[in-house]
């Protein structure tokens, strides 16, 4: 391995990684099988390279990209908080029905109450916590399996949907805030604004980190992976920006259509607190003990019970939240809302995006990613004609292979000691 020695201030000898010991490092991981979201980043790129082609007049249209990001909120959302269970190796089938009861709340308050969205909103959040905490509390406490205890919840809850909508009336939504959420865009100055800020922001966390480690002495990535890094996110974002920024209304002349979705920094915003809960706080690392081993998290003073009520709560919150955004961009709810597939495609976006289903292995950007190819199958392929039976084989096919390669990069990762 080709390093550097530095000496701190303490004098210290110190050992600096080069780039390309760097990258043997990682190549070694992945052969080690520490695969993370790799499948996942190769698979949505040969995905989006067939679709492109096979219709590169519709699929990389502007319109098109702007909304995959809408249809695929609610999934991301639900996503996101299932990456909390499921690093305790637990399960919320539940949480697609639960964005839809906590979506009914906020529609029965805005249409039905004539409420604001300011009381409107938050009801809902609140409803998502109490439901979370009580699926974690029977889990915790009462020690039922999580698959019963959600189970049990999905039937109910669709009950209680029912219920809400005296009996499966539709409900329909005026509020402008709330349908701006996830139907409107930003303008295109503020779009090129929140990109700019977010690339800066990113730059300032990676380098003040790498400078942080360097100062007190600790190994930290060569400086040129952190730049790669920070520049790889830079054309992401500003060749996604440019490419919303464009015109994609049929009719500009009666209504322009141009800019991110506000939905994108909705997303995002919850990507870094999240992302940041789990890998910078006493409690994120709580989480990956608890997932890794209960007993010997237990055996170490960590809370277990604390813990297991907690992700269910984050589940729950953050199905609240995808709740929200799909009656946003229906303009309504109705007693489908948060069934069907939402369930399925939101734990297939969690494991696809390498989050492992046997516990205490994954990231929230995992969702965020699974999120993506999960969108992108089921917009391409109805792009190109297919029925909805083979988009469902596909999609079924392509979670089977990430449990797969899950459950394999496991035991190699056992085998090798890592």
């Amino acid at each position: 391995m080709t390093t550097t020695t530095t000496t701190t201030a303490g004098g210290i000898q110190a050992v600096k990684p080069t780039v390309s010991s760097h990258i043997r490092d990682y190549w070694g991981r992945v052969r080690g099988g520490d695969l993370g979201s790799l499948p996942a980043v190769l698979g949505l790129l040969v995905l989006v390279l067939i679709f492109g082609i096979a219709r590169t007049d519709t699929f990389l249209s502007a319109l098109n990209f702007a909304n995959l990001f809408n249809q695929s909120a609610q999934v991301v959302f639900i996503a996101m908080g299932l990456v909390f269970v499921l690093l305790l190796g637990e399960i919320d089938l539940s949480a697609g029905f639960a964005s839809g009861v906590c979506g009914a709340v906020m529609a029965i308050l805005l249409t039905n109450e004539g409420l604001p969205w300011y009381v409107a909103i938050p009801a809902a959040m609140l409803t998502g916590i109490v439901i979370g905490l009580a699926l974690g509390t029977l889990v915790a406490k009462l020690g039922i399996p999580s698959f019963v205890v959600t189970l049990a919840a999905f039937l109910g809850f669709q009950g209680v949907l029912l219920l809400l909508l005296s009996g499966g009336k539709n409900i329909s939504i005026t509020d402008e805030f709330v349908l701006a959420l996830n139907k409107s865009s930003m303008s295109v100055t503020w779009s090129w604004i929140v990109t700019l800020v977010g690339i800066a922001g990113y730059a300032f966390v990676q380098l003040n980190r790498y400078r942080s480690r360097i100062k007190r002495g600790l190994i930290a990535d060569p400086i040129g992976i952190v730049l790669s890094r920070i520049g790889g996110l830079a054309v992401l974002l500003i060749a996604g920006t440019y490419i919303l920024a464009q015109e994609r209304s049929i009719n500009p002349a009666i209504n322009s259509l141009k800019g991110v979705p506000i939905v994108v920094p909705i997303i995002a915003v919850f990507l870094i607190i999240w992302t940041f809960v789990l890998g910078r706080t006493t409690y994120g690392r709580h989480i990956y003990a608890v997932g890794g081993n209960a007993e010997a998290a237990r055996r170490a003073g960590i809370s277990v019970d604390r813990i297991r009520i907690s992700v269910f709560v984050i589940c729950s919150f953050m199905a609240a939240i995808g709740g929200i955004l799909v009656v946003s961009r229906a303009s309504s709810v109705d007693p489908n809302t948060g069934g069907s597939n939402i369930l399925l495609y939101s734990v297939g976006a969690a494991v696809i995006g390498g989050t492992s289903l046997f516990g205490g292995k994954g990231k929230v950007i995992n969702a965020v990613i699974g999120g993506a190819v999960i969108a992108v199958i089921d917009n391409g392929m109805g792009l190109m004609g297919y029925e909805s039976g083979i988009r469902f084989i596909v999609t079924g096919l392509i979670l089977l292979a990430a449990a797969s390669v899950d459950a394999l990069a496991r035991r190699r990762a056992s085998a090798s000691g890592s």
